[in-house]
């Protein structure tokens, strides 16, 4: 049977232990993660947490509605048995009526079917990283071996064990400027979020310095188990013109080449950034999104135009 649990609900310690042993298991779906990333969500719980989803929430104009939080590319659900479409679609059956809106991405070993929901697909980009380097960087496209021949040119080093504070700046004066949908309370999430994954997995934020010591650019790889994640990332004008990022990104392939790791890039429906993974030879892979709306028609009109206009 499939229980709704609020928040105060859920046994965290039988949450955890399932998402470990899932089949499917991924950093974002731990208790602890998501406690940072979306305070205050709640799940829906096959009998003694066989089967686990998360329900990220909120509440606007009165109106409850399930999203997808920052810093957390995939969710759904999660077991250590057989994930078949008919489960998946119990699950997202199940979610509470009081939700009357939602736009949440599944993982990708979720496959919903039909229902009443729209399904979309969305791209990741993936390397795993068991080959030699040899075999790994000869897969790189014509464009990424051009900006490792400038990087080559240019005085770079990589330099680890970058202070979180030191990304976020780099990222704000830099992209951060044109990206207006994160604000104060996002980079306050990602603080303490680099802060607990610093502490509780074996992550690392690296960066590329030139040769006055400034920071061009710097990465946060989310490592759990057999993964890594390309969490964050910030470079400044100056990467364009020397390669830092693709130095430093072809400096952790070739450190950890020959590694039973997947490096994922987190992927992203941009064409610019889909052409920079591919570029290093990432394989294409998917996972759906499930959009619903039970909102009465007037209303789910004006929803449509404040997300399609909204800045």
């Amino acid at each position: 049977m499939i229980r709704y649990l609020r928040h105060k609900e859920i046994d965290k310690k039988r949450w955890d232990e399932c998402i470990d042993g899932s089949v499917n298991r991924i950093i974002y779906a731990f208790s602890w993660y998501l406690d940072i990333t979306a305070p205050g969500w709640d799940a829906l719980v096959e009998d003694d947490y066989a089967a686990v989803f998360p329900l990220i929430h909120k509440r606007k104009f009165g109106i409850r509605y399930l999203y997808q939080p920052y810093y957390v590319q995939q969710l759904g659900l999660f077991s250590g048995g057989l994930l078949t479409g008919e489960l998946v679609s119990r699950f997202v059956s199940a979610i509470p009526v009081k939700f009357r809106f939602a736009e949440i991405h599944l993982n990708t070993m979720n496959n919903p079917g039909t229902g009443g929901y729209q399904l979309t697909t969305r791209a990741n980009y993936e390397i795993d990283l068991i080959s030699p380097y040899e075999t790994l960087s000869s897969k790189y496209a014509e464009n990424t071996r051009r900006n490792l021949k400038k990087s080559a040119s240019n005085e770079l080093f990589l330099k680890k064990n970058i202070e979180p504070d030191e990304l976020i700046t780099l990222f704000r004066k830099n992209y951060g400027k044109k990206e207006e949908a994160l604000k104060f309370e996002h980079y306050d999430t990602l603080r303490q979020l680099l802060d607990a994954c610093l502490k509780k997995t074996y992550s690392r934020i690296t960066g590329t310095v030139d040769g006055n010591g400034k920071l061009c650019a710097a990465a946060f790889f989310l490592e759990y188990r057999d993964r890594a994640i390309f969490l964050f990332a910030a470079s400044d004008y100056l990467s364009r013109e020397n390669g830092a990022m693709f130095f430093l990104i072809d400096q952790y392939i070739r450190e950890h080449a020959g590694k039973n790791l997947t490096l994922d890039f987190e992927g992203s429906n941009d064409a610019n950034l889909a052409r920079f993974y591919k570029g290093f030879g990432a394989s294409e892979s998917s996972y759906p999104m499930i959009t619903f709306n039970r909102l009465p028609s007037l209303i789910a009109k004006g929803v449509y135009f404040m997300k399609k206009f909204r800045r």
